[in-house]
């Protein structure tokens, strides 16, 4: 990637394209405002069908003339925001990369901003933003509208991932998978058995000509592979209160889900309690006195 060449190129644009923004940042940022902007900056990108949009630190907004910056000078402290910022966006979106370029003005930094996956807008802390115009804003309701149509009438589960192959799913699942699927069609069972496991799961619908869909990821996925349906999160969450709603216990299960939901089905139960009747109570309690 040539930053430089896309530097310039962003230095030409209007200074209302809402989807890149310049800042002089001479020495700090406050923190809540650059979440503002990513959380904006995502929005407006997956509005004006941009794969990305960009924060530029280092720039003045009006002249576009090159100051530097001192903001976190500190590579450590610069790639800690990844992890900063996905703590309060929704599914944890941060940027894709954060690049820093010495001029001989000063450094600038380029904060490489995801759009907003189709159907989810991107919330800062709970709240949508967006621009209007050179403004940071409130998203409208009629762009949070827009996006989450983006996906009405398409198959989530059916989109396949790309990066991902039949070893990123789990032996185990794959077989308990079989298992059931011949269960279902007993009258193919000798049949099945002489399937690989790509034609298998070409049969069962779980793969399009071979190519691994977020259903398999979901279904047969190792732990690990969970990242392939990223920003979508596929997560069981068995939480254990108290009669006086205290959380006494948690557990969290992923992918694989044909083993997993077994073992999270398992650890739904009632607390047990005993109770004596009055009777009882008093009895015990004028033996002990």
């Amino acid at each position: 990637m040539d930053l430089e060449k896309i530097l310039k190129k962003l230095l030409k644009l209007p200074s209302e394209t809402e989807w890149v923004e310049f800042k002089t940042a001479a020495n700090s940022f406050h923190f809540s405002e650059l979440g503002k902007y990513f959380s904006a900056i995502s929005n407006e990108a997956n509005i004006k069908g941009k794969e990305y949009g960009w924060l530029i630190f280092g720039v003045d907004d009006k002249s576009r003339d090159i100051l530097g910056t001192n903001y976190r000078f500190s590579r450590k402290d610069l790639d800690s925001l990844k992890r900063e910022i996905a703590n309060k966006t929704t599914n944890r979106i941060t940027f894709i990369e954060i690049y820093e370029l010495d001029f001989s003005e000063g450094r600038v930094i380029m904060f490489q901003i995801p759009a907003a996956p189709k159907g989810i807008p991107v919330a800062w802390e709970g709240h949508y933003y967006g621009r209007d115009g050179e403004s940071l804003s409130a998203l409208n309701i009629q762009e949070i509208e827009y996006i989450r149509n983006q996906n009405k009438g398409s198959d989530w589960s059916a989109v396949i991932c790309e990066d991902a192959s039949i070893d990123d799913l789990m032996p185990e699942a794959l077989a308990k998978a079989k298992d059931e699927f011949k269960k279902k069609y007993n009258h193919l069972s000798q049949e099945i058995e002489e399937w690989d496991d790509i034609t298998f799961l070409n049969k069962a619908k779980i793969a399009i000509q071979g190519k691994i869909t977020r259903t398999a990821i979901i279904l047969l996925g190792r732990t690990e592979s969970e990242h392939f349906i990223s920003p979508g999160v596929a997560k069981l969450s068995w939480i254990l209160k108290s009669d006086e709603n205290i959380e006494k216990d948690y557990e969290h299960f992923g992918p694989p889900f044909i083993l997993n939901v077994e073992k999270f089905l398992k650890k739904i139960r009632n607390l047990k309690y005993r109770y004596l009747p009055d009777k009882y109570i008093v009895s015990y309690r004028n033996k002990s006195i």
